[in-house]
Parts: C-alpha cells; sequence; structure tokens
C-alpha cells in the first residue's frame, strides 16, 4: 500500500516537473508540454479538448484570456532541430478544466484530474485562509473606527446616531442599513459588518475613517450637517468604486458570520 502510494506521488510529479511561473509568480504550463504528458500525440487532438475546456470556462464566468493565453513556443523536432508552434499558457484551473475535458481511459489523464483537483483544492483553502484573516483584521479596525466615528458624532451633537449611520450607508450602498439586509438576504437582527467580505469592509472602514475626519477638519455640528458630511463622504467612495471598475458594495455577497470565521481560524491553527 506505502510503494503504491509513493509509486503514485512519483508519477503524480511529473505535472510539478513541466510548471512554471510568471513574472507575477503565478504558475502556469504551456499546452504542448501538457499535451505530451498527458499522452496527446497529435496535438490537433489535444486543441479540441482545449476548445471544450474554454467553453466550460466562460460557462463558469471566468475569463477565458486569464487563463488560455495564446504564446509560441519551441518544439524539439525528430531532426535534433527545433521550431517555434503556436500553444497557449495555461494556468492551474485552465489545466483543471482540460484533464476534465480529456479522454479518461489514458491513465496520464486520471493522475491529471487527481493532482489538478487536489492542487485547487490546497489553493482554495489557502485563499480562504487568507480571507479570513483579512476580514478579521479589517473587522477588528472597522468596529474601532466606528466608535471613534460614534465618539465625533456625539461631540458634533448628533442625538439620532442610526439615522447618522444610514445617511453614511445611503450613498455608499444607494439604501439604507435595513435594504441593504434584505438584498444580501440577511436577517433584520444581523450586523452588516459581521457578515460581509473583505473588499466591503475596506470600503467601509474608509467610509469611517474619512467621515471622522471630515467632521472634525471642517468643525461640523448639528444632526443635520454631520449627516449630510457622512453622506457626502459615502458618495464620494461610492465615486471611487464606481471609478475603478470596482463592485458596487449591494452587489457583493453576504459571507459567513466573523463568529464562524474565527473558528474556522483556530481550527486550522490547532492543525498546524
Amino acid at each position: 500500500m506505502e510503494i503504491d502510494l509513493y509509486l503514485n506521488q512519483l508519477t503524480m510529479s511529473i505535472f510539478d516537473d513541466i510548471k512554471k511561473m510568471n513574472e507575477y509568480k503565478q504558475e502556469y504550463r504551456t499546452a504542448r508540454q501538457l499535451a505530451k504528458t498527458l499522452n496527446y500525440i497529435d496535438f490537433g487532438n489535444f486543441e479540441n479538448v482545449i476548445k471544450k475546456a474554454k467553453i466550460t470556462c466562460k460557462n463558469s464566468w471566468q475569463s477565458i484570456d486569464d487563463h488560455f493565453g495564446d504564446i509560441t513556443e519551441m518544439i524539439d523536432l525528430w531532426s535534433w532541430s527545433q521550431r517555434w508552434f503556436s500553444s497557449y499558457q495555461l494556468s492551474r484551473y485552465a489545466c483543471y478544466l482540460i484533464a476534465m475535458e480529456a479522454e479518461g481511459s489514458k491513465s496520464e489523464v486520471a493522475l491529471a484530474k487527481t493532482y489538478f483537483a487536489i492542487q485547487t483544492r490546497k489553493q482554495e483553502i489557502q485563499d480562504q485562509y487568507l480571507e479570513d484573516k483579512k476580514r478579521i483584521y479589517l473587522r477588528d479596525q472597522v468596529s474601532q473606527h466606528n466608535k471613534n466615528l460614534a465618539k465625533t458624532a456625539k461631540q458634533a451633537w448628533v442625538f439620532n446616531y442610526g439615522n447618522f449611520v444610514d445617511y453614511g450607508y445611503l450613498w455608499l450602498y444607494g439604501m439604507r442599513n435595513k435594504d441593504i439586509l434584505n438584498k444580501k438576504k440577511l436577517k433584520e437582527t444581523d450586523p452588516l459588518m459581521d457578515n460581509i467580505g473583505s473588499e466591503e469592509l475596506a470600503a467601509n472602514l474608509f467610509r469611517a475613517t474619512q467621515a471622522e475626519a471630515k467632521i472634525k477638519r471642517d468643525w461640523i455640528i448639528w444632526q443635520d450637517k454631520a449627516s449630510k458630511a457622512h453622506y457626502d463622504v459615502g458618495k464620494e467612495v461610492r465615486g471611487t468604486i464606481k471609478k475603478i471598475w470596482g463592485t458596487m458594495p449591494e452587489n457583493l455577497p453576504a459571507s459567513d458570520n466573523i463568529k464562524e470565521v474565527k473558528k474556522r481560524i483556530k481550527q486550522q491553527q490547532r492543525l498546524k
């Protein structure tokens, strides 16, 4: 059993051997190298597999250009010479899709399916861990700066803090807190900041810090003026997101409650 496992790992290492890294430290493999590794002698047949993988990529709402880049590749010929041929620079995800579409009767394809499924899952876990850590940090920052904003609002004689907060949401989200929760399919009792991802938290952190700074800097006093300032800051943050073609915060999906995120991080740390 141990020998079989060792041989399996040794065989699957062939997919590591053809791995390359681009200037952004992202791994990729070239199509002609992968075709050879998967025992496709005729590259024309392999291109048919790539076409199917591209369709799957598109149907998964992924950019084909991000995963299947057109390149030329130097190939060794039987006559001990070399020649440039058209090829593709394939992301790990592209390789996974190709393995799923390739001939299942080939033992190399079976190994590729296992290899790329494992690598994809490892990356998903790593990405989730990084997002969780980022969320915990940003949530703590938002909590602290919301407290600072509340203190500043109180000093500016804001007597209805809930209404003041809603004014900040009105332009940032284009709707009030209760409508945001409804759009994200959250309960009315769910704290919004506990149930959003790092991108949305970062936008709200910017809103809170800049609203506090504006009220202090401009010596703003009274409920209506402070609310208007918060409203204006939310408008500017939304405008910046729009300018860089970002996703509007109300259209970002809700995330696991921050309590669940902290539990997940603790469990992963115990396993290390």
